[in-house]
């Protein structure tokens, strides 16, 4: 009888210890990436090429699903993140400055303390650009017409809280002026209307408009970057600093999941995403990204968010005085 108990005991504790294993994450069912911007996209274009070498890197039946919700600067998507359970089956990326801006600004359907950083991917430098036909040759035309005329000129950012919107909004508040504003759901409707001769200028970020990187001659033309000094793969486009307006603004890009995700999970994704942003078949296959890639930890990453949200609380403040007159 004993050794009936013991038999059980051991065959019971087997199957117990081998159960996690055969069914362990990220093999039991996709993953659902959630992206708060519309399918074109930098940070959508950028996930759904990223994501394929970072299965490779979790190994077994690892398989991420993009799950597009765009909206309200990237909030329903966050929201989304902080919501999820915390078994890391749906993560998401976020997007700064609009993650850490816009709670600053109004009440949001998520905090940021619901939310774990898994690592940075991106620092991608806002770029202004204008269909290639534009009468617009330089930012000191921009600015002059808009002294001309307050209002005359429309400018298009992708929500409030983006870093495109922010740039404008200092740009504006560094020049006094007053562009007319356009909020979309996402840079290919931007890219759309510009095309199109609905929009005047976009305010976009570098990996966005590829084609700019084969010498600023496709159907879009940049005419000043919001980085500190020029960019490589735009050598003759002057920064705005160089203008004579020393204002800065990048756009950063990285994966996050639910504030309870165990460590052991977010460490195994934070190395398959490192991992996966050296492949060199993801360079080739993302050209448009290789100039930005600029990873970071997850924890250290929160730490330059926390830094930088007290450098962006007077903006914010500013901006909901603007809101109440």
């Amino acid at each position: 009888m004993h050794g009936k108990v013991v038999a059980l005991v051991a065959t019971t504790f087997g199957l117990i210890a081998c159960g996690p294993a055969s069914a362990a994450w990220p093999d039991d069912k996709p993953i659902e990436v959630i992206i708060g911007f519309a399918p074109g996209g930098a940070t959508d274009v950028m996930a759904r090429k990223l994501l394929p070498f970072v299965e490779q890197r979790l190994g077994g039946k690892a398989k991420f699903v993009v799950l597009n919700k765009p909206g309200a600067g990237g909030e329903i998507a966050f929201a989304g993140i902080a919501r999820a359970a915390p078994d890391a089956y749906a993560i998401g990326v976020v997007n700064v400055p609009g993650y850490n801006f816009i709670p600053m600004t109004r009440k949001t359907q998520y905090g940021m303390d619901e939310i774990r950083l898994i690592a940075r991917v991106v620092e991608d430098p806002s770029v202004i650009v204008v269909p290639a036909e534009s009468k617009f040759a330089t930012l000191a035309d921009v600015l002059a017409a808009l002294r001309s005329k307050p209002g005359s000129v429309t400018f298009g950012h992708n929500g409030a809280g983006t870093n495109g919107h922010l740039a404008i909004r200092m740009l504006a508040g560094a020049t006094k002026t007053e562009p007319n504003e356009i909020s979309y759901r996402g840079t290919a409707a931007q890219r759309t209307d510009l095309l199109g001769g609905h929009l005047q200028v976009g305010m976009v970020s570098l990996s966005e408009v590829p084609e700019l990187h084969g010498g600023n001659k496709g159907p879009l033309r940049a005419i000043a970057i919001l980085s500190k000094q020029r960019w490589p793969a735009l050598p003759d486009v002057p920064t705005a600093a160089e203008t004579g307006i020393p204002v800065t603004m990048t756009a950063e890009r990285g994966f996050a999941a639910p504030k309870a995700v165990s460590d052991e999970i977010a460490k195994k994704l934070e190395a398959a995403l490192a991992e996966g942003l050296r492949d060199p078949e993801y360079l080739k296959s993302s050209p448009g990204d290789a100039p930005v890639i600029a990873f970071m930890p997850g924890a250290e990453w929160q730490k330059r968010l926390d830094d930088m949200s007290q450098a962006l609380r007077p903006l914010a403040e500013e901006m909901k005085a603007q809101e109440q007159k």
